[in-house]
């Protein structure tokens, strides 16, 4: 089984072993890659990074459930810190959506200034072993919805 993941945000695609937080640089939310988005950007579109079922919104994390997998959304880092500061959710979890679909509105700037890291894991977890194929080279720039991986099984 397979599963394209899009990119949730627009930004600098990095490994996950280059996340300032060691449960996703370790892998074990589970495999993926993560987005460094443009500090100045302003708000930031979030789009569902593949179809299936919105299990969790919250303002600084989303959980896509695609069959047996499941995608973490993570925007930034510690900005659970922040009690919704700077995000404005626009789907409700339990809900289907689309691969691209818009989630929240995320203003970085919010994050920025209190310190965090904007860096934005993006991380499948399920039981088995997975392969994950980045679908552009580290360091690439993609736009919301652009491929960014394909995770196997």
């Amino acid at each position: 089984m397979t599963l394209d993941v899009v990119a949730p945000v627009a930004g600098r695609v990095v490994a996950l072993a280059d996340v300032p937080d060691e449960v996703f640089a370790s892998g074990t939310t589970g495999p993926g890659l993560a987005i460094v988005p443009d500090g100045e950007a302003g708000v930031l579109d979030v789009v569902a990074p593949c179809a299936g079922l919105l299990a969790s919104a919250k303002p600084h994390a989303l959980v896509v459930e695609a069959g047996s997998f499941g995608v973490l959304v993570h925007l930034g880092v510690d900005t659970v810190t922040l009690h919704g500061r700077g995000s404005e959710l626009l789907a409700v979890g339990g809900t289907t959506v689309e691969a691209g679909q818009l989630l929240t509105r995320w203003d970085v700037g919010v994050a920025a200034a209190a310190g965090l890291p904007l860096v934005t894991p993006v991380a499948v977890f399920e039981l088995s072993e997975l392969d994950v194929t980045p679908l552009v080279p580290l360091g690439h720039v993609v736009a919301a919805g652009d491929p960014l991986f394909r995770a196997k099984r």
